[in-house]
């Protein structure tokens, strides 16, 4: 179960960005075989200049069409974060005509007790989560 947050410039139409919130999704199942419903997305649009996103010294430029994701997730092997990061950079340029080099990915791991769904219980702890 990620929770995914996605900060990027204000712009993009609804349309836009729902085709960008399904693609996420999409590869979030097929690198992480999560359900279908297992979808938590918050999206965070800032105006100019309150982004700021280089190249940590490796030479490229980043356009106003960059975007963060952030998950926040259970514990991933290398394989499923590394096949994760080129399905989002494959599919959200295929889809969504993201340069690559605007997509910016980064990966939390916390554990079970670090999440409830609601009622105030940790599903993942109690059982009713597998």
């Amino acid at each position: 179960m990620p929770l995914i947050r996605i900060d990027m410039l204000e712009g993009r139409t609804d349309d836009e960005l729902k085709l960008m919130l399904d693609t996420i999704q999409d590869c979030v199942v097929e690198a992480f075989g999560v359900p279908e419903r297992d979808r938590y997305q918050i999206v965070h649009e800032h105006k100019k200049g309150r982004m700021v996103f280089l190249d940590t010294g490796m030479g490229f430029e980043r356009s106003d069409g960059v975007v963060a994701i952030q998950f926040f997730t259970s514990p991933r092997t290398h394989v499923e974060k590394m096949e994760v990061f080129k399905l989002l950079s494959d599919k959200l340029g295929e889809k969504c005509g993201l340069d690559p080099k605007d997509l910016f990915i980064s990966v939390f791991t916390n554990r079970d007790e670090d999440w409830s769904f609601a009622d105030g219980e940790a599903q993942y702890v109690t059982g009713k989560l597998p």
